[in-house]
């Protein structure tokens, strides 16, 4: 079943490659926020930056799992 949610074809791309495309987006700007804060620029709340460092694990949970399902 996961491998069928893996393969879901999206503009002739399957899904799984969308998802880590959005992980690594997500990650980026974790990172970004937090080293903007570090030098005086603030993009983002403290709160909103935690809140988004857990999505971009639980995105990158379910990419993985997304990603071992085609193995298993």
């Amino acid at each position: 079943m996961l491998i069928d949610i893996a393969y879901f074809s999206i503009f002739g791309k399957p899904l799984i490659m969308y998802g880590g495309i959005v992980s690594l987006l997500f990650l980026l700007l974790t990172a970004v926020a937090s080293k903007l804060t570090w030098k005086g620029k603030r993009l983002m709340s403290y709160q909103t930056h935690v809140r988004l460092a857990y999505l971009t694990v639980a995105l990158v949970l379910l990419h993985g799992s997304l990603g071992l399902s085609l193995y298993f």
